[in-house]
């Protein structure tokens, strides 16, 4: 088991591969595995298969609760207990056609990260040799699950801007490559949206960073909440954002820019006691394939109606105050963003 697991994937997959070998070793109906979340003391299933485990998966449970939950409590090995336990704890029916479990703490070092769990369809189908091979089943696992989940995060953080938690530009490379190949096989559309906020050098620069950072969080949430599960936001660059479209027109994809405007139009920041700063956005949208065949011509496209329609705000009142809000129109003295000085470069 040790020389058959590496150290580069994630833990649904070191966990597939681990209870494929563990069919060898000791019998199971079904199985699961716990990992600790952070510090709040619960445990969350990771990954499942077999019988009678599938409502399991993604459940959390609180340390001291159901039979990962005491072995997380007390570091021990738990032999034959009811599975009906585990499901209860998880907030599930406790029917099921499991009758015995085994369940063993995994541990890196003396830190504690989870649990692994056999259920069987048998009842008292675990003997104290079933215990031993776990417990040195767990020594190996531990530290290889360990590594799953540093893996991971590593490529989470690679793909994660830090700020906005929002996919970063890398993310959105990843992401559009495969989505334009689809588009192209299914005669579908694929819309783009370029946005970037107004006078956002000028926040920085009169309310200091900190605002300017919960400015960018807070349009992060405002188009988070205003797109489908399948649509991709990206924090491009700086005060750059780039929305992904799937299956959308040019009319559906001018509507969704529009609309995007209008729900950062209506973000409020209290900058000082008693002054509120609105935000604004310039936008600008390209469809695939009409605007370009790939998403450098497409960004390209999109960012160059973005400036037009900065262009055409820049025409507003610098700034007008109703009832203690202070309105932020496009600046006119803004430069172009990250985005023109790359298609210089």
């Amino acid at each position: 088991m040790a020389q058959s697991m590496g150290t580069s994937l994630g833990a649904a997959d070191t966990m597939a591969l681990i209870s494929s070998k563990l069919t060898k070793i000791v019998p199971w109906s079904g199985c699961a595995l716990y990992l600790l979340q952070g510090e709040d003391a619960t445990l969350k299933c990771r990954f499942t298969a077999g019988v009678g485990t599938t409502e399991l998966l993604n459940s959390t449970i609180a340390v001291g609760e159901g039979l990962a939950g005491w072995v997380a409590r007390n570091k021990r090995t738990v032999v034959n207990a009811d599975p009906r336990v585990a499901l209860e704890a998880a907030g599930l029916d406790g029917e099921t056609p499991l009758k015995s479990a085994i369940v063993c703490p995994l541990s890196v070092g003396d830190t504690f990260i989870g649990c692994l769990a056999l259920y069987h369809t048998e009842p008292n189908r675990y003997t104290e040799d079933h215990r031993r091979l776990m417990d040195r089943v767990a020594e190996q696992a531990g530290a290889v699950i360990h590594n799953s989940i540093v893996f991971e995060q590593t490529q989470e953080d690679s793909l994660t801007d830090p700020l906005t938690s929002l996919p970063n530009r890398r993310s959105m490379f990843v992401h559009l490559t495969p989505e334009l190949a689809r588009a192209e096989r299914l005669k579908n559309e694929v819309a783009l949206i370029v946005m970037d906020v107004d006078e956002f050098k000028a926040i920085n620069d009169n309310y200091g960073h900190h605002v300017g950072d919960r400015a960018l969080r807070e349009v992060a949430i405002a188009l988070q909440n205003g797109l489908r599960s399948y649509d991709l936001c990206v924090r491009y660059a700086g005060d750059e954002f780039i929305v992904v479209l799937a299956d959308c027109t040019r009319d559906a994809a001018e509507a969704k820019r529009l609309e995007l405007q209008q729900r950062v139009s209506e973000i409020e920041l209290e900058v000082r006691p008693g002054k509120k700063l609105r935000l604004g956005a310039s936008a600008g949208a390209a469809v695939f394939p009409y605007d370009g065949s790939s998403y450098e011509t497409l960004l390209a496209d999109a960012d160059q109606r973005m400036y037009r329609d900065k262009s055409a705000r820049r025409g507003e009142a610098q700034t007008s105050r109703h009832g203690g809000v202070e309105f932020v129109p496009a600046d006119v003295f803004d430069l172009p963003g990250s985005l023109r000085t790359m298609r210089a470069s």
